[in-house]
């Protein structure tokens, strides 16, 4: 969230607001048709957009949700963007609930994807009535007339009204700035997008400015002069600045408050305002320990608003400070206190974590996915953290005397050459073929397991599909255990010397695996530098030297081709890493590391 210090101030009077957010599945082109729509309606310039944190801009996905809003034809337009990928969908269902209808974008090749179905079925279950966009009308594959069949057949399989699936469809090109409402019609910008949201979004209701206020944040920030940060709607009332306030948790507890600051948006902008009415997205400071899903009001007699549910966790891993023979090299933060007090930081703004402090040394982190764990994993080391984190584990559960664990659907669309592999690759961990359609050279395969087999799976799946193949998958339920996966085919390539790597050693090694160093890199014993095709753990030397005679040999003088090293990423680590494994994560490098470092201490652990 951006900090409130350049805000403009300006209060800003107008009649009507529409309320809306922007949903779909990752790399539909959420971000780039908002944008689009804030630079047309004046809001923002060129080159400037809603994707504004610097992991966001390099991955090119929507990690946390945002708000903007423009003025259209007289009327307010609040927007919130939503991230696409399935690990980020707590951020999609809390603002779900603050908003009156939403966009869901489709890309016209490609079709209902699995968050695609995610994010529609939470809109019907709130009983919002979506708008479609068929947006990459553009694209040589494109084929909207089949895409709309699908999102219909869509609505029909999660049980929208009939209401519901008389939806309107507006076709775009997000990139051009251009919408229609047929394909044959002429456009040159999204004034038709534009006049269908105002023809079928309700007006934000406008209460009278006597009514208790009722004020829920659906997304929390920090701000280093303001403190805590709530954005959320105001349902009733009138939400003041200085005004002092009640919050309710949904079970009726209250506690005081005052509000410091209000802001309203304009564009990207915030804007200081004295006050705001019913119906508006406003964010509030002042409010040290508001929480998600609470209720801000001025009568403590008034009900509390209902609480904003959010899927539990599915993965978990340990946090613990690093202490490997290469620690603090790099850091500023290396203590197991600084490490605890980065991570109840988080807690404040990521809602879809959990963590345990049961330990003084060891966290246990419980997140949506390896995606959700590494982009926190990613911002820490950038802060100036050192941390290593144990394999992350599925989390399992005991259900009336069943032990369960989650499952997921994953659908794939491969090159039909490489079916095959992925129907073999997906199939020995434990997932199903629910369903294959073929368009042209294409196939798309739709599978259901348990997440555990997917964990570790995306590094094998590019190999498999040699880098043309897409991998999308959400979260389904939690079901019976599967029982035992084998996923893990190679082993591990254990540096047993500390040192600098030697070209000559590594070219002797690299035929026994894949490496993950290259010559010259520092390396200690215990840690893991590649690893090996056959499966088994092997401890090695790689700083070890070619050994010089005075007599010259055959083949003495053969040059050395090293092949280039597997780069070793937060989120290849956490997928290749084994059970015995720390990945070690600093400022500036990122390592795999055995747990214990001598091949003793291993030794005694694995009799224990």
């Amino acid at each position: 969230m951006p900090s409130a210090r350049n805000d403009v101030f300006i209060v800003l009077i107008i009649m009507e607001i529409r309320n809306i957010a922007i949903i779909a599945h990752v790399d539909h082109g959420k971000t780039t048709l908002t944008d689009a729509l804030m630079r047309q309606c004046g809001a923002i310039g060129e080159g400037v957009s809603m994707d504004s944190n610097s992991l966001e801009l390099e991955r090119g996905i929507t990690i946390y949700s945002k708000n903007a809003a423009v003025t259209y034809k007289g009327t307010k337009i609040n927007i919130v963007d939503t991230p696409g990928h399935a690990d980020f969908g707590s951020e999609v269902e809390r603002v779900l609930r603050s908003i009156d209808s939403v966009l869901l974008v489709v890309d016209a090749q490609e079709g209902p994807m699995p968050q695609t179905r995610f994010v529609l079925k939470k809109s019907i279950e709130l009983g919002l009535k979506p708008i479609v966009v068929i947006n990459k009308i553009d694209k040589p594959a494109a084929d909207p007339a089949r895409c709309e069949d699908q999102v219909l057949e869509l609505f029909l399989e999660l049980g929208a009204s009939d209401e519901q699936a008389s939806f309107p469809v507006v076709y775009a090109i997000g990139r051009e700035g251009v919408a229609k409402l047929k394909l044959t019609d002429q456009s040159k910008d999204l004034s038709p997008l534009l006049d269908t949201v105002l023809a079928h979004v309700k007006p934000a209701s406008l209460a009278s400015s006597e009514t208790p206020l009722r004020f829920q944040p659906f997304n929390l920030g920090y701000d280093n002069f303001l403190g805590r940060l709530a954005v959320g709607r105001v349902y009733e009332g009138t939400i003041r600045a200085n005004q002092n306030i009640f919050i309710k948790k949904p079970n009726g507890e209250t506690r005081n408050g005052k509000l410091t600051k209000i802001f309203t948006f304009n564009g990207l902008n915030k804007i200081d305002a004295e006050s705001a009415g019913a119906g508006d997205i406003v964010l509030v400071a002042g409010l040290a320990d508001i929480y998600i899903g609470e209720t801000v009001t001025t009568d403590p007699e008034t009900l509390p608003l209902p609480a904003i549910a959010i899927d539990e966790p599915t993965i978990a891993l340990n946090f613990l400070v690093n202490n490997s023979p290469l620690a603090g090299r790099e850091g500023k933060f290396t203590t197991s206190r600084q490490l605890r007090e980065r991570l109840e930081r988080e807690l404040e703004v990521n809602v879809g974590l959990k963590i345990k402090f049961d330990s003084a040394e060891v966290f246990s982190v419980l997140g949506r996915g390896e995606l959700h764990i590494s982009i926190l994993l990613e911002n820490m080391r950038r802060e100036g953290y050192e941390v290593q984190v144990s394999q992350p584990q599925v989390i399992i559960r005991e259900e009336n005397g069943i032990k369960t664990e989650p499952f997921e659907e994953v659908v794939v669309d491969t090159p039909s050459e490489y079916q095959g592999l992925v129907i073999e690759g997906l199939g020995g961990r434990g997932f199903f073929m629910k369903d294959m359609r073929v368009h042209g050279n294409i196939v798309r395969l739709t599978f259901e397991g348990p997440t555990r087999g997917l964990l570790g799976y995306k590094n094998q799946f590019m190999i498999q599909t040699k880098g043309e193949g897409i991998l999308s998958s959400r979260f389904l339920e939690f079901r019976p255990y599967y029982g035992e996966i084998k996923k893990r085919v190679v082993g591990s390539m254990v540096s047993m010397a500390s040192g600098k790597t030697l070209g000559f050693s590594l070219w002797n090694l690299q035929d026994r695996g894949a490496l993950y160093i290259g010559p010259n890199t520092e390396v200690y014993a215990g840690m893991v530098i590649g690893n090996t095709a056959k499966g088994e753990e092997m401890d090695v030397n790689p700083t070890k030297g070619k050994q010089l005679t005075n007599v010259r040999a055959s083949g003495s003088d053969e040059a050395i081709d090293l092949v280039p090293p597997l780069e070793l990423t937060i989120e290849r680590g956490l997928e290749i890493m084994a059970e015995d494994e720390y990945l070690e994560i600093t400022p500036q490098s990122v390592r795999l590391r055995k747990q214990f470092l001598t091949k003793n201490d291993r030794a005694k652990a694995n009799k224990r």
